[in-house]
């Protein structure tokens, strides 16, 4: 793996607003990196960015008359497993390559191809390009491993760290295992809707202050309901303090990529930045991407970063997701097209809804949130108070009588979720949402985030105590041994060392119990026991 060339990064300086999206550079010399009204030479694709160097190549060895006696176990014949064919189709059995086949991915490369470039690193490196990195890690085990990673190179820095409390509980799963001492930033939440947002400039430089022994910052933004924070203000918060800001943008892999989307990350100062792929840009799902920012603190991450990423990611990588990153990062990169539809989409449920009686647009409602300096367009979030319906049960009747999959609910919300390269039929989401029922008198609406318990002990303590399991009702008061995050968004609820409260303990029975509930990190599914501290 290389960096990208410096000529396909050296106009990536941090744009002004945060709010027009990032251009990809052009082999003009006028590019421009970002803002709105760019002109429409700086709109032009690289024709570099059409190529799809690693997805070709395993286009090309599956066109070979193999006899394959190597792993997998199916050799590429949909014969050999003909129920895995029937899930994926015969052509994904005949691209199954695994990793190390010289000539894509294997040193042996270098020996043919000029420049000493693998079609992997040739893909890497135009994913950077596109995302305005200085270097990017294609990941098969998502953003978590992503989040591990990162958690991993940050104690190589130190034992301290800042971090937003409302982050991925992979975030908090990787703090632990490493033995990292969190300093939380509390960021703003929504009661009302039910969301967990993000912090401010002002909030990171408070704690680093209170904990000037912190080795990194680490924040999530977007958040899950698309609130998007000031990273360029953060960034400079962290530097100042002499310290690398790592961002979990896991719902902003689509930003930066058209000029009517938010800047992303690693354009303004973040110095590593995790992309959940899949998610928006249209990867296989547990594909995603691993960037690294520009200037000093990125620098200096950047061989230990890959040391870690040796480490975590599998030694049998899929070469299916491996080509989808390739393919996806083509695919919104060159058919800007796409998204301008996607968006367009979005904006007619919104105009919808808030022409409507019932439903609300819950855009202002982000929008006020403290740390929100712009959204995420691709989140629509309907506020159902008032509608005679709560958002759980309007999520539960779309999926069980019109098919209709919604990302997201709460008591008092919808989310809806649009790939930015995916249109939506608007016309069978609206008319599906009008037929719901309304109930005469507004129905009861559960809690719908508890408040954060009191810690009783450290993370790593709790984690790797004995433990016990116990009734719920006898778990109130005692020290959870588990990362509990109602899922999605997978925020944790709980932490280990945290003191279960009745409050917190109802609510995720609650999850729990309702139809698209879970609660990751629960040994109960159902939650009628705890594991708790012994």
């Amino acid at each position: 793996m290389q960096t990208a060339p410096a000529s396909a990064i050296a106009s990536d300086a941090t744009p002004s607003s945060p709010v027009a999206g990032a251009q990809l550079p052009t082999d003009a010399p006028s590019a421009a990196v970002a803002g709105a009204g760019a002109s429409p030479e700086s709109e032009r694709v690289p024709a570099r960015q059409h190529e799809t160097p690693y997805a070709d190549a395993i286009r090309s060895l599956a066109g070979e008359d193999w006899q394959r006696l190597h792993v997998p176990g199916h050799q590429g014949s949909a014969a050999n497993a003909p129920g895995v064919a029937r899930l994926v189709g015969a052509d994904a059995l005949t691209i199954d390559f695994p990793m190390l086949f010289s000539g894509v991915d294997q040193e042996t490369w270098r020996l043919t191809t000029p420049g000493r470039v693998t079609p992997l690193m040739r893909a890497q490196e135009l994913a950077a390009e596109a995302w305005g990195a200085s270097r990017t890690w294609f990941l098969t085990n998502g953003a978590s491993g992503g989040n591990h990673v990162a958690t991993t190179a940050v104690r190589a820095l130190g034992t301290e760290v800042v971090v937003q409390r409302s982050v991925h509980s992979s975030v908090i799963d990787g703090i632990t295992h490493v033995g990292l001492t969190p300093h939380f930033v509390t960021g703003h939440v929504d009661t009302g809707l039910g969301s967990a947002h993000g912090v401010t400039a002002e909030q990171v430089a408070e704690v680093l202050a209170e904990h000037p022994e912190s080795a990194a910052v680490y924040i999530v933004t977007p958040s899950y309901f698309g609130a998007v924070a000031d990273v360029a203000a953060i960034s400079r918060v962290a530097h100042d303090h002499g310290v690398p800001l790592i961002v979990d943008e896991s719902w902003g892999s689509h930003f930066g990529l058209h000029p009517q989307l938010p800047v992303n990350a690693a354009r303004l100062g973040a110095d590593l930045v995790v992309s959940s792929t899949h998610k928006a840009v249209g990867s296989l799902t547990q594909s995603a991407m691993l960037h690294l920012g520009h200037g000093p603190f990125a620098e200096a991450l950047a061989p230990l970063v890959d040391r870690v990423v040796r480490s975590h990611q599998s030694t049998s990588c899929s070469s299916l997701l491996l080509a989808s990153l390739d393919e996806a990062r083509k695919n919104i990169v060159t058919r800007p097209e796409l998204v301008e539809q996607a968006l367009a989409s979005a904006e007619d449920i919104r105009a919808r809804v808030r022409a409507d009686r019932r439903f609300r647009d819950a855009t202002p409602d982000i929008l006020a949130s403290p740390d929100a300096i712009t959204n995420d367009p691709f989140k629509v979030a309907i506020d159902t108070r008032g509608a005679g319906i709560t958002g759980s049960d309007a999520h539960y009747q779309l999926l069980r009588d019109h098919r209709i999959y919604a990302e997201l609910s709460t008591p008092s919300a919808l989310l809806l979720l649009i790939g930015a390269v995916s249109p939506v039929n608007v016309d069978r989401f609206w008319d599906a949402l009008q037929s719901l029922p309304e109930a005469e008198i507004e129905p009861e609406r559960p809690i719908v985030l508890p408040a954060p318990c009191e810690r009783a002990l450290g993370l790593g303590e709790a984690f790797f105590s004995a433990t016990e399991m116990v009734p719920f009702e006898q778990a109130i008061g005692r020290v959870s041994a588990d990362s509990l995050a109602a899922y999605p968004p997978g925020v944790p609820n709980v932490l280990p060392g945290e003191r279960l409260s009745a409050e917190v303990v109802a609510f995720l029975r609650t999850t729990a119990a309702a139809p698209s509930g879970y609660v990751r990190g629960a040994a109960d599914p159902e939650l009628a026991t705890f594991r708790v501290v012994a």
